[in-house]
């Protein structure tokens, strides 16, 4: 199952590694990464492959997004073709 991790924050340190070690701790394997920062705002979005995964998708997001409000960040986790649905124009 391919998911879309988007984050949108300030710039800080520890961003990736914190969302990657998460990623890896769980077997999830990144396909691609976009990420960009303007005038200190952060944003990335991650393709991810959960198909060997030891954590599911909700939990996948409850953590990342509370780990994510830890360091002032919103986190989703959606299903790739939720996230392309929603995205349609």
């Amino acid at each position: 199952m391919r998911t879309v991790i988007t984050i949108v924050g300030q710039d800080r340190v520890g961003i990736i590694a914190m969302v990657s070690n998460i990623l890896a701790e769980n077997n999830v394997n990144i396909l691609n990464i976009n990420q960009n920062i303007l005038e200190g705002f952060f944003n990335m979005v991650m393709l991810v492959d959960m198909n060997q995964s030891i954590i599911s998708l909700k939990d996948l997001g409850q953590l990342l997004g509370e780990k994510g409000a830890a360091m002032g960040l919103e986190i989703k986790v959606q299903h790739e073709d939720i996230f392309r649905t929603m995205h349609r124009i």
